[in-house]
């Protein structure tokens, strides 16, 4: 048997899949399951529980999500502490003696970072329900899992047990590593902390949606147009049109309350302004597409507003 006909027998192994096609074998057997883990329900409404009480709608959740940042501030936080454990645990591997003072300085530094770090992703984790909640709280055991055990490192270097230092050091960054894969899992296999309509396609020409009758003032309607939800409102005598999905988590804002030229979202709490849809109040960190909208024989309509506006 050649090699060709020996990689073309290998990849029949996953049935379905076409010869040579690349099958994410990882987040089928590992993440699939971990988002099916009902048992894991009971546990992580309660840490919910907590966790929102703690860090309610308000200031501090903006501080946490990133609302002043334009986008999540865990993921950068989070590079700070891999950073920093990275190069302590590259120190111990091959900087001798004369750099574990340095590694223990790397070492702290990002249990330091870890803190600000957990309290932003525990904030961005209350918002999930489902499979991304189950994913999210093992995610979060992992993390702890490894801090803790960095701590303990820390602990035995001072105390002048390197070697049992680096050990643990070496565990807890094979334990961060699979954590911080089910992180990646969870922002780029499932969305979570992406602006969610970055994607949407918006109405370049001017397009009727609604008839003029059926908006009244301050009740949100959903309409679609070019295959996009739109909410639609009229509000203090002007009619706004921005996307109707929230940039946040994708929940409808036309369930949201309109109040004083602005739309808030009933999911979550995050506040856009109806004229331009700029992120007033978070969780949310991107703004909401805006459209013109104008009234023409009878009918709403609507276009992408110009970036020059």
């Amino acid at each position: 048997m050649t090699v060709g006909e020996k990689l073309r027998s290998a990849a029949h192994v996953f049935d379905g899949v076409r010869p040579g096609a690349v099958r994410p074998v990882a987040r089928e057997t590992v993440a699939a399951r971990l988002e099916k883990l009902t048992v894991l329900d009971p546990v992580a409404r309660g840490l919910q529980t907590v966790v929102r009480k703690a860090v309610p709608p308000g200031t501090v959740k903006d501080l946490l999500s990133g609302t002043w940042l334009g986008h999540p501030v865990h993921p950068p936080l989070t590079d700070v502490v891999v950073g920093s454990w990275t190069s302590a645990w590259l120190l111990d591997v091959a900087g001798g003696k004369r750099a574990r003072g340095s590694s223990q300085l790397l070492l702290g530094a990002g249990i330091a970072a870890a803190l600000p770090t957990a309290a932003s992703g525990a904030s961005d984790w209350s918002d999930l329900r489902g499979g991304t909640r189950r994913v999210g709280l093992v995610h979060a055991l992992g993390n702890t899992s490894a801090l803790t055990l960095q701590i303990l490192s820390l602990r035995a270097r001072r105390r002048g047990d390197h070697g049992y230092g680096v050990a643990l050091s070496s565990l807890a960054m094979g334990i961060a590593g699979a954590s911080a894969w089910l992180g990646g899992h969870l922002s780029f296999g499932r969305g979570v902390g992406v602006n969610q309509t970055a994607f949407e396609e918006l109405p370049e020409e001017w397009t009727p949606v609604v008839d003029e009758v059926e908006l009244a003032t301050g009740r949100p309607l959903r309409r679609d147009a070019a295959g996009t939800a739109l909410l639609l409102v009229r509000d203090r005598g002007e009619i706004h049109a921005i996307a109707d999905r929230c940039s946040h988590r994708g929940c409808s804002l036309a369930e949201g309350t309109v109040r004083d030229g602005t739309i808030t979202c009933a999911c979550h709490g995050s506040t856009f302004t109806l004229e331009d849809g700029a992120v007033v109040t978070g969780p949310a960190t991107a703004p909401q597409p805006s459209l013109e909208a104008r009234v023409r024989d009878g009918k709403v309509e609507v276009r992408r507003r110009s970036e020059r506006d």
